[in-house]
């Protein structure tokens, strides 16, 4: 009899342990929305590969979800939420906004704003795509979410992913995820998206318009360019300083032709490294638990919203200006999509439907113009929302 009851004991033992031990696992813990976003996470990957939609994002956060969703037993310091986890560590350059402007100092680093320079006039179209954030921030309010809520979700019609991850930092952290992550499928989607609405806007008459060749400028205008281009957006909305400074500054290390060695790092590994860290935790922000819920299905919504309005006031801006201007001085409407900042997918968008119905005809230097444009309006957008909501 003792002999059976340790036999028992040692079973009941080892039962407790596989019991325990299947716990800890991911079977016990997995749910249905897990594995929906493993499932979108593998589609963006999809999509980076076959596709190539911004591969540089979509692999990183495509790979963050697939991890973020791996269920886990709480209290083991092994989510992104979980205080004191590696991954939470990592995520708090999103959460408190360190990473957007290191991402704004390499995309300064690397942007040649000579197409906006032989052009100034181009930067009308940058400033009229940015009313598509301030439609979706109105439209957010009126279904239900708060002012700062209402102004993170717009900046997504931006079509800028650093700007709308810093927004939302500061307005609605509880939303960065979902922002987040609809900034950059957006972003990614500029190819499929953009040209219907394009095509829908414009006339076969206005889409063979054939630009001007820009003038050239003076390596004393690009070093001026962004000395200027700080002063008189930052005074104005000096809350804009984090993103505008650091573009500012990156253009600077580019144009000064004296620090090489550095406008490289920031153009090169530094936004590389970056990158890699803003998309892989992004991604696993997409938490099941945490991220699936009316108010993200809603963001994405108000985010396509957004995004489509931005399209359409940049290409109705153009046709508007041409109004105005002398028949061989006109804008081709076609570069009006690129005023949205995704820099340069929305350029290249711009030249691939103009060559649609014109081979010889090449938009996307000038489409650079309000692309490089755009990149400045969405950063000054947020400095406004942030002026007046935080």
């Amino acid at each position: 009899m003792v002999a059976l009851s340790s036999s028992l004991s040692f079973f009941d033992f080892i039962q407790a342990q596989l019991i325990q031990f299947f716990n800890y696992t991911s079977f016990a813990n997995f749910t249905i929305g897990h594995l929906a976003m493993i499932l979108v996470g593998c589609f963006f990957i999809y999509l980076a590969i076959t596709k190539e939609y911004e591969p540089l994002l979509l692999i990183p956060i495509g790979f963050g979800m697939i991890i973020g969703n791996i269920p886990f037993y709480p209290g083991l310091k092994t989510g992104i939420y979980e205080q004191g986890s590696v991954l939470n560590i990592l995520y708090h350059g999103v959460q408190n906004g360190w990473y957007p402007p290191l991402i704004f100092l390499g995309i300064g680093a690397m942007t040649d704003f000579t197409a906006l320079l032989s052009n100034p006039k181009l930067m009308l179209i940058g400033a009229a795509a940015q009313f598509g954030i301030f439609a979706a921030y109105a439209i957010a309010q009126m279904t239900g979410f708060s002012a700062a809520e209402a102004g993170a979700i717009g900046i997504i019609g931006g079509a800028d992913g650093p700007t709308a991850i810093f927004i939302s930092s500061q307005l609605a952290p509880e939303l960065l995820g979902a922002i987040a992550v609809s900034a950059y499928s957006y972003m990614a989607l500029v190819p499929v998206i953009q040209p219907p609405i394009m095509r829908l806007l414009t006339t076969k008459k206005e889409r063979l318009i054939r630009m001007k060749p820009s003038r050239t400028v003076s390596k004393t205008e690009k070093v001026i360019f962004p000395i200027i281009g700080l002063l008189l957006t930052c005074t104005i909305v000096p809350t804009g300083l984090p993103l505008l400074g650091m573009l500012f500054f990156g253009n600077l290390l580019k144009e000064s032709g004296v620090t090489k060695r550095l406008a490289t790092t920031a153009s090169g590994p530094m936004i590389d490294i970056v990158t890699i860290l803003i998309g892989l935790t992004v991604g696993c922000s997409t938490q099941a638990t945490s991220f699936i819920s009316a108010k993200s299905l809603g963001i994405f919504a108000l985010g396509a919203f957004s995004f489509v309005i931005a399209t359409t006031a940049g290409v109705g801006f153009v046709k508007l200006m041409n109004l105005f201007l002398k028949k061989d001085n006109k804008i081709n409407p076609l570069i009006g999509n690129a005023g949205v900042s995704a820099v340069p997918d929305s350029a290249r968008v711009s030249q691939v439907v103009g060559q649609e119905y014109d081979k010889t005809n090449h938009l996307l230097m000038h489409a650079m113009g309000p692309n490089v444009a755009g990149v400045i309006g969405s950063a000054v957008a947020a400095g406004i929302l942030l002026s007046f909501l935080k």
